[in-house]
Protein backbone atom coordinates (compact mmCIF):
# COMPACT_ATOMS: atom_id res chain seq x y z
CA UNK A 1 0.00 0.00 0.00
CA UNK A 2 1.05 3.40 -1.14
CA UNK A 3 1.79 6.25 1.59
CA UNK A 4 1.32 9.55 0.39
CA UNK A 5 3.34 12.66 1.32
CA UNK A 6 3.94 16.36 0.08
CA UNK A 7 6.47 19.21 0.51
CA UNK A 8 6.50 22.52 -0.87
CA UNK A 9 8.76 24.93 -2.34
CA UNK A 10 8.43 28.53 -1.58
CA UNK A 11 10.17 31.56 -2.44
CA UNK A 12 9.92 34.84 -0.87
CA UNK A 13 10.50 38.35 -3.40
CA UNK A 14 13.86 37.91 -2.98
CA UNK A 15 14.44 34.66 -3.93
CA UNK A 16 14.93 33.25 -0.40
CA UNK A 17 13.87 29.59 0.44
CA UNK A 18 11.20 29.20 3.13
CA UNK A 19 13.22 26.13 5.27
CA UNK A 20 11.61 24.52 8.09
CA UNK A 21 14.62 22.66 11.14
CA UNK A 22 13.41 19.42 12.55
CA UNK A 23 15.15 17.70 15.10
CA UNK A 24 15.40 13.98 14.92
CA UNK A 25 17.08 12.53 17.79
CA UNK A 26 20.77 14.50 18.49
CA UNK A 27 20.33 16.00 14.78
CA UNK A 28 18.68 18.92 12.70
CA UNK A 29 17.42 18.41 9.58
CA UNK A 30 15.97 20.97 7.29
CA UNK A 31 13.42 21.03 4.72
CA UNK A 32 10.97 22.61 2.79
CA UNK A 33 7.48 22.51 4.81
CA UNK A 34 5.23 19.05 4.40
CA UNK A 35 4.21 16.20 5.76
CA UNK A 36 0.99 13.58 5.29
CA UNK A 37 -1.63 13.04 2.72
CA UNK A 38 -4.56 12.61 4.86
CA UNK A 39 -7.95 10.66 3.53
CA UNK A 40 -9.78 12.58 1.51
CA UNK A 41 -7.78 14.99 1.07
CA UNK A 42 -5.84 15.68 -2.28
CA UNK A 43 -2.31 16.14 -2.50
CA UNK A 44 -2.38 19.71 -3.30
CA UNK A 45 -5.09 20.27 -0.13
CA UNK A 46 -2.03 18.92 2.07
CA UNK A 47 0.14 21.16 0.86
CA UNK A 48 -1.52 24.13 1.65
CA UNK A 49 -2.80 23.01 4.96
CA UNK A 50 0.36 21.50 5.92
CA UNK A 51 2.60 24.94 4.98
CA UNK A 52 -0.07 26.39 7.11
CA UNK A 53 0.43 24.02 10.24
CA UNK A 54 4.14 24.34 10.34
CA UNK A 55 4.70 28.16 9.00
CA UNK A 56 1.60 29.88 9.44
CA UNK A 57 1.46 30.47 6.00
CA UNK A 58 -1.43 30.52 3.88
CA UNK A 59 -0.65 29.23 0.55
CA UNK A 60 -1.64 28.30 -3.09
CA UNK A 61 -0.18 25.55 -4.97
CA UNK A 62 0.95 26.74 -8.15
CA UNK A 63 2.23 23.22 -9.64
CA UNK A 64 3.70 19.98 -9.05
CA UNK A 65 7.78 19.90 -9.79
CA UNK A 66 8.49 16.36 -8.94
CA UNK A 67 7.00 13.22 -7.54
CA UNK A 68 9.57 11.06 -5.78
CA UNK A 69 8.98 7.18 -4.88
CA UNK A 70 10.45 4.82 -3.06
CA UNK A 71 10.32 1.06 -2.88
CA UNK A 72 12.50 -0.07 -0.13
CA UNK A 73 12.45 -2.06 3.43
CA UNK A 74 10.20 0.45 4.66
CA UNK A 75 7.77 0.30 2.79
CA UNK A 76 6.22 2.01 -0.75
CA UNK A 77 5.87 5.72 -0.46
CA UNK A 78 5.72 8.95 -2.41
CA UNK A 79 6.09 12.19 -1.65
CA UNK A 80 5.00 15.05 -4.20
CA UNK A 81 6.95 18.39 -4.39
CA UNK A 82 4.93 21.83 -5.12
CA UNK A 83 6.00 24.69 -5.54
CA UNK A 84 4.03 27.30 -3.94
CA UNK A 85 3.43 30.96 -3.25
CA UNK A 86 2.38 32.77 -0.15
CA UNK A 87 -1.22 34.64 -0.64
CA UNK A 88 0.38 37.65 1.40
CA UNK A 89 3.85 37.93 0.17
CA UNK A 90 4.10 40.34 3.63
CA UNK A 91 3.36 37.34 5.64
CA UNK A 92 6.59 36.46 7.67
CA UNK A 93 6.69 32.86 9.06
CA UNK A 94 6.04 31.38 12.58
CA UNK A 95 7.13 28.15 13.78
CA UNK A 96 4.01 26.16 13.94
CA UNK A 97 3.45 22.46 15.19
CA UNK A 98 2.44 18.69 14.27
CA UNK A 99 -1.01 18.16 14.97
CA UNK A 100 -0.50 14.36 15.46
CA UNK A 101 2.26 15.13 17.96
CA UNK A 102 2.13 15.56 21.59
CA UNK A 103 4.16 18.74 22.85
CA UNK A 104 6.88 17.22 24.15
CA UNK A 105 7.32 15.21 21.19
CA UNK A 106 7.27 18.03 19.07
CA UNK A 107 10.03 17.98 16.06
CA UNK A 108 9.77 21.73 14.56
CA UNK A 109 12.65 24.07 15.47
CA UNK A 110 12.32 26.95 13.66
CA UNK A 111 10.99 27.87 10.22
CA UNK A 112 12.46 30.92 8.17
CA UNK A 113 13.02 32.21 4.28
CA UNK A 114 16.95 30.99 3.69
CA UNK A 115 19.26 32.92 0.31
CA UNK A 116 20.16 30.20 -1.66
CA UNK A 117 23.88 30.63 -0.65
CA UNK A 118 22.61 30.14 2.84
CA UNK A 119 20.70 26.67 1.68
CA UNK A 120 23.80 25.55 -0.19
CA UNK A 121 26.31 25.50 2.72
CA UNK A 122 23.70 23.26 5.04
CA UNK A 123 24.69 20.52 6.43
CA UNK A 124 21.84 17.95 6.33
CA UNK A 125 18.91 19.10 3.39
CA UNK A 126 16.70 16.98 2.67
CA UNK A 127 16.78 16.04 -0.03
CA UNK A 128 19.92 17.43 -1.18
CA UNK A 129 18.95 18.60 -5.30
CA UNK A 130 16.97 21.53 -3.04
CA UNK A 131 20.52 22.52 -3.07
CA UNK A 132 21.47 22.57 -6.74
CA UNK A 133 19.16 20.89 -9.04
CA UNK A 134 15.97 23.48 -8.05
CA UNK A 135 17.87 26.44 -8.83
CA UNK A 136 19.04 25.33 -12.07
CA UNK A 137 15.56 24.35 -13.59
CA UNK A 138 14.29 27.89 -11.60
CA UNK A 139 16.91 29.75 -13.61
CA UNK A 140 16.53 27.90 -16.75
CA UNK A 141 12.79 28.72 -16.88
CA UNK A 142 11.89 24.77 -16.29
CA UNK A 143 9.38 25.36 -13.91
CA UNK A 144 7.00 26.10 -15.39
CA UNK A 145 4.94 23.03 -16.34
CA UNK A 146 2.02 21.81 -13.88
CA UNK A 147 2.11 18.08 -13.98
CA UNK A 148 -0.52 18.29 -11.62
CA UNK A 149 -4.45 16.44 -12.39
CA UNK A 150 -7.22 16.02 -10.48
CA UNK A 151 -9.77 13.79 -11.72
CA UNK A 152 -13.51 14.33 -11.46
Amino acid sequence: MWKGGVRVIILDENKNMLLVRQRHGDKDIWMVPGGGIEENESAAQAAVREVLEETGLDIEVDRLLWHVEEVSERGQRFVNFFFGHPVNPEQEPVLGTDPELPEEKQVLREAVFMPRKEVAELEVLYPEYLKDEFWHLLENGQLQYNAFRMRD
